[in-house]
């Protein structure tokens, strides 16, 4: 398959701003793609050679980029750099100096699909010595044979910028409509999805072998799960309503989630952005080996503890761990607690369609605990005021407040459901909670923050649309320390034009792709004519807004932008409100 049929889609799909017609475009593209391949340009439109929990990376700078068109090209590193100063875009730079230079070959090579996943995969594992000469020589060799615009996505692929407004739900849109001709189907390829969290996958089962194999995806120890995810309430009443019944009620605790996976001695730890960080708690894996199980898939909360009085302490400390060098001294300083709260596989079977009561039967069954190692504290009630009750036995303990389960509820992976609320103790600002929102844009500062950024734009995520949508700008509640490690974090986001997956109406200096997850206090939500997060559903012409917006210290780095605050929490959150906003 040529090359040059995804170049030329991914310009199309560029283009648009309506989702449908993205969908429509995309699976066009996926119905000409053989099928033996369609996993492979599933990656590629992820701008990835392979699932994420997989852990591979291209590891090309743009500086590593820039001498890499200066290769293959006659112009000097000194003319393409000053262009990429004034576009901020390498993707286009590539499509302008190879559209202006004169090929050097005399005789290139077609580019196919194949042969750019396979460089790309090269690129990706080439590791130590002579690793920079190699990939230079790999993307030099590409980029000899590239036309215009198969430069620019190549570019654009290798450094994380492709800006086609293609998320997950979209891609499982377009695999429906391409492979079943029905958008409905969603829901099947959604829940294999969930279980299996590769898209490439699904996609290459779908177009290879039919929709009922799709259906036959089973959990794979080692494969990490998409989390189930709690919805958020503000009262114990509501609660009760919602759920009925008996209900678990489990410590809300300021930690990380992990997902532990157990096959015989060999562990893995993911992330709730499933990324594969067992390298950074070789004590976590070192405890769970003990417990003389070989098979099973398993939840906890870690939370970093004061090594002094052996107390909690927040999760920003937790983050220490988030190195790529010394993690034994990162270790020493930050221990931690490991408290289990799920299991959800075990000796080969699947607990997912076990009640949450049985499940944590199960577990209390095969955890031996210690001094490390415990299972989340729980109490079985049905009455509210147990609940207010046991939330400030939770706050007093150091805990954030907590999680409430429906007993008889199943694990329902991706999903953000009512089986699981979680309930926090009210903040000063009057909000029930806090928000977990995306960086799209910032605005440059003034004075001491003159060389940084003044104000954050931040949105909410509109998972309907696959959107993330502005919600308010941030201004306070950053140290200078905080502010720099920000900064840090957003290069490598930077973009020059707004995201296509992006909807905002206020204009930011600079935009950024959605990658960077903050959590956020303020006074309440409001209607607003500029901001368009949950437009017109409340008032036509109006979206909704969040007052006097403070930072309140977490990066949440254990988060993907899709498991931001979505546009229904925040719908939700305004609805509950004890005072509405008069209109």
């Amino acid at each position: 398959m040529d090359y040059k049929l995804i170049a030329e889609t991914y310009s199309q799909m560029e283009e648009t701003k309506k989702r449908l017609k993205l969908i429509e475009l995309y699976s066009e593209l996926l119905k000409q793609t053989p099928t033996d391949i369609i996993n492979k340009v599933i990656y590629l439109t992820q701008g990835k050679i392979h699932p994420d929990f997989l852990g591979f990376e291209f590891g090309m700078s743009d500086k590593l980029i820039i001498k890499s068109l200066g290769k293959t090209t006659s112009d000097s590193h000194e003319k393409i750099q000053e262009y990429y100063n004034q576009v901020g875009d390498l993707g286009e730079v590539a499509r302008q100096s190879i559209m202006s230079n004169v090929q050097t070959t005399l005789i290139s090579e077609q580019l196919t699909v194949e042969r750019v996943y396979e460089t790309f995969e090269k690129i990706a594992k080439t590791k130590g010595s002579g690793a920079i000469e190699m990939k230079l020589s790999y993307l030099s060799g590409l980029l000899s044979d590239a036309s215009a615009i198969e430069a620019k996505y190549i570019i654009r692929t290798l450094n994380g910028k492709l800006r086609l407004g293609v998320a997950d739900y979209t891609v499982l849109d377009a695999l429906s409509l391409a492979f079943t001709n029905n958008r409905q189907n969603r829901i099947v390829l959604e829940r294999a999805y969930n279980i299996s969290s590769d898209l490439g996958k699904i996609a290459l089962i779908l177009a290879t072998k039919g929709l009922k194999q799709v259906e036959n995806v089973k959990i794979k120890v080692g494969n990490p799960i998409r989390p189930m995810l709690a919805e958020r309430l503000s009262s114990s009443d509501e609660i009760v309503d919602k759920i009925g019944g008996r209900m678990s009620l489990e410590y809300k605790l300021d930690g990380e989630r992990l997902q532990i996976h157990v096959n015989e001695k060999k562990i893995k730890i993911f992330s709730r952005r499933l990324e594969d960080i067992t390298n950074q708690y070789p004590d976590v894996s070192e405890i769970i080996s003990k417990l003389d199980l070989k098979n099973m898939i398993i939840e906890a909360e870690v939370v970093a503890i004061d090594k002094k009085n052996k107390s909690y302490l927040p999760f920003q400390e937790l983050m220490h761990r988030r190195r790529k060098y010394n993690i034994e001294e990162a270790v020493r300083n930050y221990p931690i607690s490991i408290n289990l709260f799920d299991v959800i596989f075990l000796n080969n079977k699947d607990l997912t369609n076990y009640s949450y009561e049985r499940r944590r039967e199960i577990l209390t069954k095969i955890v031996k605990k210690n001094k490390k190692l415990d299972i989340v504290r729980n109490k079985i009630i049905q009455d509210a005021e147990e609940i207010d009750n046991f939330l400030e036995q939770a706050i007093e303990e150091g805990c954030e407040g907590l999680v409430i389960k429906n007993i008889q509820g199943n694990y329902r992976a991706g999903a953000r459901e009512y089986l699981w609320i979680k309930l926090k103790k009210e903040y000063k600002s009057g909000m029930a909670d806090t928000l977990d929102l995306v960086v799209i844009g910032a605005i440059y500062g003034k004075g001491r923050r003159a060389s940084k950024y003044g104000a954050l734009l931040l949105a909410s995520y509109d998972q309907k649309e696959d959107l993330f949508r502005s919600f308010c700008k941030v201004g306070t509640g950053f140290s200078d320390e905080q502010l720099k490690t920000i900064y840090d974090k957003l290069q490598e986001s930077k973009l020059k034009n707004r995201h296509a997956m992006v909807d905002s109406k206020m204009k930011a200096d600079i935009w950024f792709k959605p990658n960077i997850v903050l959590e956020i206090s303020g006074s309440e939500i409001t209607l607003s004519p500029i901001h368009t997060s949950n437009s017109n559903e409340i008032k036509s012409g109006f979206g909704l807004a969040l007052r006097f917006p403070i930072f309140t210290g977490k990066i949440r780095e254990d988060k993907n932008p899709n498991q931001a605050t979505t546009a229904q929490e925040i719908i939700n959150m305004y609805n509950k409100q004890s005072k509405k906003v008069k209109h």
